[in-house]
């Protein structure tokens, strides 16, 4: 099992940044993947960005890339969403989300390929 906590949500205006990280814990992740999704309201969730634990590949959507950036930090189990020049479709609940590779696609944007979920932080996005 692998246990995931979200946090650093908060309030921003357009054009500004924060920083949602994610931390891990019960498993070695070094055969994971571990993502971001986001759901606004009414809406349904979506794939933000992901990294590979072993190696540190990222993919991004294309509505954040080179806007947002996914990092990890393997001595902390930690993974970070660095979001800059915020828009107000930003704003959603941003979830990290876990997944063991064992081949096949290493980025699923469906969320139903994802097994492990944090508990979502909130990121709002003023006009």
């Amino acid at each position: 099992q692998v246990q995931l906590v979200d946090s650093g949500g908060g309030l921003v205006q357009a054009g500004g940044s924060l920083r949602v990280s994610c931390a891990a814990s019960g498993r070695t992740l070094s055969n994971y993947v571990v993502g971001w999704f986001r759901q606004a309201p009414g809406k349904e969730r979506e794939f933000v960005a992901a990294i590979r634990w072993g190696g540190g590949t990222t993919s991004y959507a294309n509505s954040v890339k080179a806007r947002f950036t996914i990092s990890r930090d393997v001595a902390k189990n930690t993974v970070s969403l660095q979001m800059n020049s915020l828009k107000p479709d930003d704003t959603a609940v941003y979830y990290c989300a876990a997944r063991y590779y064992s081949g096949g696609n290493v980025y699923p944007i469906s969320p139903g390929e994802w097994r492990y979920w944090g508990q979502g932080t909130q990121v709002t996005v003023s006009s």
